[in-house]
């Protein structure tokens, strides 16, 4: 039998009064071998009705103004607690939600630490556990299969142990699930800080780590590894329209029309090089000559590396009386002649079989806008901003996408660092690498799906806010339509995704509300609380109020994976497990020495 603390008083709804006798204060009591916890807030009671016992959670404590005499002439106080019920217990065990209440003067009970467990344990694998209940210090299993089975939100301030929340569930889930997980799941880690490159999370002979880096080393050597790409991913319209941010009504259709061209003629041998020498003749020869397209030819040289053309198209320029050009007194008119005697030569040394494809592309993107200028398809003002894009980024792209070598094994994990990165790639490659997995996932998989691709994005409001001021307004349309496409289609292909940022408000509604589960940290700004209080349905009002005060490490869980909200102290994980995001010991830092 357990120990009975009080009685029912009243009942508002579903809000229960109990009146609590006074010697039930202590905070742990134990009794017939089994410990017991004392009434106080966020404690539970059970509630005797008929063969049923209501589970409440305490949620306020007050005293009566009324007194009463004791048998000794002493005088107290009659002690009151509210409670909302939560579920019950019957013969079926535990079943969450309010279906019984009880009556006037029904017994209440302290409930035993096993019996507490069993309500969060029910459903969940008693040994998946990254923590502790906090009020009870109770040890509670998660519900691994359920979880990461959903799209997971983990938000805090930081300091207040998001990052080592992060790391701890996916070390739990590795430790334990790692030989069922190889060969059917894949997890990507987009790791904006370098948090993860060390021994993190996975044994390494199941973890592969690109330190991507725009950077260059002394001598010009890549100062980073290099994501593998495909031949046909990269030459793919939705790649170089995200690489290099093309607007949807004029420049998008201008990329299409250079791979539909390389599409069609690029399986002949020398396709290119004969295409660069009839541009030429055609922007020498035309008709109406476009004067722009000089410069175009002259870039065109500079990345063909022909020095001889570069010197060539150096001294020809446009005479305006004449609309033509002219290199001194030979000036070039429509019938070639002059092209071909002084122009020809050299155009016809080109060679383009050596170019990668980066520069196979700023080659081909100059051409095409050659034609299209010459056939007055384009406005030279609506295309200009991409190709400066084009050769503004080729240089960091270079150094951090490998374009062909796409041969080896995939790993369990994958984390691509983006630590050394420019701000111009990291709003960039993100995207990329999501579309990458994306696609390549939904391509292979069936139905139901035989396989799961994990994408954890640490940092998220990195490149999932809708706040940023810095970028046009249809990039930044398009480049959160590819996440929530991700997040509200990805389930049902077996594509999960999880977020941890600093600041959720800055992340785009439309995201957060697509998450399922939570694990929540410290957040003292209002707007942050303000959303979390408008998306989260699962969580009570009590939960809510502890968010700006939890401590280190302490979070609220909840989501469609709990029945219920819980409050758990995180373990802390061994210092060479821990993500590289430690604060500095200033006290260690500055009693050393300096050399």
């Amino acid at each position: 039998m357990s120990i009975r603390v009080g009685e029912v008083i009243a009942v508002h709804g579903t809000k229960v009064i109990l009146k609590i006798d006074e010697q039930s204060s202590k905070e742990t009591l134990f009794h017939e071998g089994d410990k017991y916890k004392g009434v106080s807030i966020r404690e539970y009671l059970s509630i005797q009705r008929g063969f049923r016992d209501i589970i409440c959670m305490i949620e306020g404590e007050y005293l009566d103004e009324s007194r009463v005499e004791a048998g000794d002439g002493k005088t107290t106080f009659v002690r009151k607690v509210e409670a909302r019920p939560i579920g019950f217990f019957d013969c079926n065990g535990f079943t969450q939600g309010i279906k019984f209440l009880p009556m006037i003067q029904d017994a209440a009970y302290l409930m035993p630490e096993d019996r507490i467990r069993s309500i969060f344990d029910r459903k969940a694998d008693s040994s998946f556990k990254i923590g502790q209940m906090l009020k009870e210090e109770i040890a509670v299993g998660l519900p691994w299969k359920r979880l990461f089975n959903s799209h997971i939100g983990i938000f805090g301030n930081t300091g207040s142990g998001k990052s080592n929340t992060l790391a701890k569930l996916y070390t739990v889930l590795f430790d334990q699930k790692l030989d069922r997980i190889a060969g059917k799941s894949q997890f990507v880690i987009l790791d904006f800080n370098g948090e993860y490159v060390g021994g993190q999370l996975a044994p390494a002979a199941h973890k592969r780590v690109y330190q991507l880096s725009t950077h260059e080393q002394p001598g010009g050597a890549n100062a980073g590894d290099k994501f593998p790409l495909a031949h046909a991913e990269f030459w793919e319209l939705e790649t170089l329209a995200l690489l290099f941010q093309a607007t949807l009504n004029t420049q998008r259709p201008f990329l299409n029309r250079v791979l539909t061209g390389k599409a069609k003629y690029d399986k002949k041998p020398g396709s290119l090089t004969n295409y660069a020498k009839s541009a030429f003749r055609q922007a020498f020869c035309a008709g109406e000559v476009r004067p722009a397209t000089l410069d175009l030819m002259r870039a065109i040289a500079r990345w063909i590396n022909h020095q001889a053309l570069e010197d060539l198209l150096k001294e020809v320029s446009w005479h305006q009386k004449a609309g033509c050009f002219h290199k001194g007194t030979v000036y070039f008119h429509a019938d070639g002649d002059a092209y071909e005697n002084h122009v020809a030569p050299t155009v016809d040394t080109l060679d383009t079989t050596d170019l990668d494809d980066f520069d196979q592309f700023i080659v081909r993107v100059n051409l095409q806008l050659m034609s299209d200028l010459n056939a007055g398809f384009v406005q030279f003002e609506h295309i200009q901003p991409l190709l400066k894009r084009v050769e503004s980024s080729l240089k960091s792209m270079r150094r951090v996408l490998s374009i062909g070598n796409v041969g080896e094994e995939e790993k369990v994990l994958t984390v691509v660092s983006l630590r050394r990165c420019n701000n111009e790639v990291k709003k960039v490659l993100p995207l990329l690498f999501a579309k990458h997995y994306y696609n390549a996932h939904k391509l292979k998989v069936v139905t139901p799906p035989d396989r799961t691709v994990h994408l954890i994005v640490d940092e998220a409001h990195n490149i999932l806010s809708d706040q940023s001021s810095r970028e046009s307004e249809s990039w930044k349309d398009y480049r959160l339509e590819l996440f929530e496409e991700i997040i509200k289609e990805g389930r049902k292909f077996g594509m999960f995704v999880t977020i941890a940022s600093q600041r959720p408000a800055d992340i785009s509604p439309t995201i957060v509300s697509q998450l399922h589960n939570f694990f929540i940290h410290r957040l003292v700004n209002d707007r942050d609380l303000f959303l979390i209080d408008n998306t989260i349905s699962t969580m009570d009002a009590l939960s809510r109020s502890l968010i700006p005060g939890l401590s280190q490490g302490c979070c609220v869980v909840t989501g469609t994976a709990f029945e219920l909200p819980m409050v758990i102290q995180v373990d802390r994980l061994p210092s060479d497990k821990q993500p590289a995001s430690e604060d500095v010991d200033l006290e260690k830092l500055w009693s050393e020495a300096a050399d």
